[in-house]
């Protein structure tokens, strides 16, 4: 193999970059500040600064050559393909980045009164109709910040339902293996149990040990539909008729909602509850922690328990609900400060506004029609996990790598030398050796045949022997290979010049 090795470190025009504290020099400056008057007085009242405030000292084009060579590093949506599964990476208007930013908009304050800001709350209440409508449900909670806090909400109204009618004793919450992991760490944040439902040889829920593991202690069911492997749930119906026959409620998941939002209302799936991720159904920035919106729509029985505020229609325009005595129903309490994620809410309805309900129904056949797409490009050297078609995500597992000496980390490694983000890894749970690939609907027919190419030559290759190339990849990254467990155990939060050590 050819040395990738540089005496400078650098590789062509890919700068090598040290962290900003190792730029810094005693005494450089990026600006000439004039000295301030003397003061005679300690107004400090003894808390004076006994040592240097610890940021590098830096000229004006350190700093822009940095952070210009840092943003260069990025791999993002802008950059390529993301088939990053269970994450939708799709295109963001920049339609949407614009109206966001809007004045009136961008520049408004919790604290305003609420005369002075109608077209905000006109924003929240239209994004709130459109929600209600895509669904068929009633009623829907906005201000949930994200996904795993949209679940804490359907729970929490689930809870205070059952409390408000005796049932306060129905402390189990039912959770498919292929479910997302926050679902059962909100059912336990609300102070239930939670109870695993096995799933079939296809990769669905096992009607029959659901049906064996109701009883009247169980609160809910939480499903997500279509499900972590990519698949939709073919016995929805039965399964809420079953729950609901049981006397509990049906909380279904909504991060891959982004798979059917046009085609299927949920409301007509019997689902008592669900969270939809605005910043991935509706196409707002996802990724590095935020931002994020989930708000969770409720079905009539859960509506009265819905946390404040909320908008509704007065004499004056539009008002916000804010205390239980005046919301004329049982709000479980809040949920978020203020009103919820305002500029998540602004980019979703943009993106809302501008596909139109025939838009949204095709983009989501689109995804569908693309994940399909990578499956039946890759089903013969890859390993599908299940028969048949897919949703919006294919899944594949470890199995065409056995015997080559390549694992599933390896073969997503060499992916990023590639010029490709992997997809995701080891994840469902469910799936040994998981390949979740999501292509979304915003990539073009000829973005996914360069993609099937790199993996079907990658996969020939670790066919062909070349595992040690695998076990060296990425090698055309700036850190090379990782390692990212001693990472999580041992990480370093702190950089301390090399003297101080």
């Amino acid at each position: 193999m050819a040395d990738t090795t540089t005496l400078s470190g650098n590789r062509g025009l890919a700068i090598e970059e040290p962290l900003i504290f190792e730029l810094g020099h005693p005494g450089r400056l990026g600006v000439d500040l004039p000295e301030p008057p003397p003061v005679d007085e300690d107004r400090l009242k003894g808390c004076r600064r006994q040592a240097p405030v610890g940021l590098p000292d830096l000229s004006e084009p350190q700093v822009v050559r940095h952070y210009t060579r840092l943003s260069q590093k990025n791999y993002g949506i802008d950059t390529g393909f993301y088939p990053l599964g269970s994450c939708t990476m799709k295109h963001n208007p920049r339609l949407a980045e614009k109206v966001a930013r809007l004045p009136g908009l961008a520049d408004l304050h919790p604290f305003q009164p609420q005369s002075t800001v109608q077209g905000a709350l006109e924003v929240i209440d239209s994004l709130a109709g459109w929600l209600k409508s895509l669904t068929g449900m009633p009623a829907v909670a906005m201000t949930p910040a994200a996904g795993a806090h949209g679940e804490w909400c359907g729970l929490m109204a689930i809870r205070a339902c059952h409390e408000d009618h005796g049932q306060g004793h129905r402390r189990r919450v039912l959770v498919p293996e292929s479910a997302h992991g926050t679902n059962p760490a909100s059912a336990a944040m609300c102070g239930f149990t939670v109870d695993s439902i096995p799933a079939k040889d296809n990769g669905r829920v096992d009607l029959d040990a659901l049906r064996a593991k109701l009883g009247d202690d169980v609160a809910c069911l939480m499903l997500t539909n279509p499900n972590t492997c990519g698949l939709f749930e073919r016995e929805i119906l039965e399964i809420a008729e079953a729950v609901h026959a049981a006397g509990a409620f049906f909380y279904c998941d909504g991060a891959n909602y982004n798979a059917i939002v046009g085609r299927v209302r949920i409301a007509d799936l019997g689902i008592d509850a669900m969270h939809i991720n605005l910043h991935k159904t509706f196409a707002t920035p996802h990724g590095g922690g935020g931002p994020g919106a989930g708000p969770t729509v409720l079905s009539s029985a859960l509506a009265p328990y819905a946390p404040l505020p909320f908008v509704v229609h007065g004499d004056k325009g539009l008002t916000l609900v804010e205390h239980a005595a005046d919301s004329g129903a049982k709000p479980f309490g809040r949920v978020k400060g203020y009103h919820g994620q305002f500029g998540v809410f602004i980019r979703a309805l943009a993106y809302i506004i501008s596909m139109g309900a025939d838009g949204l129904r095709l983009a989501s056949s689109d995804a569908v029609l693309n994940a399909n797409y990578l499956l039946a490009g890759l089903k013969d050297v890859l390993s599908p996990s299940f028969e048949g078609p897919c949703m919006h995500e294919c899944l594949f597992d470890d199995r065409f790598l056995k015997d080559t000496g390549v694992s599933t980390l390896d073969f997503a490694k060499a992916l990023i030398d590639e010029g490709y983000h992997p997809m995701t890894m080891y994840f469902p749970l469910v799936v040994h050796g998981a390949l979740l690939m999501e292509p979304t609907e915003s990539e073009s027919r000829e973005t996914l045949d360069q993609y099937i190419a790199v993996v079907r030559g990658l996969a020939e290759r670790a066919k062909a022997g070349a595992a040690e190339s695998f076990k060296a990849a990425p090698r055309f990254t700036p850190r090379r290979r990782l390692d990212e467990t001693l990472a999580a155990r041992t990480p370093v939060l702190r950089w301390k010049p090399e003297a101080a050590e």
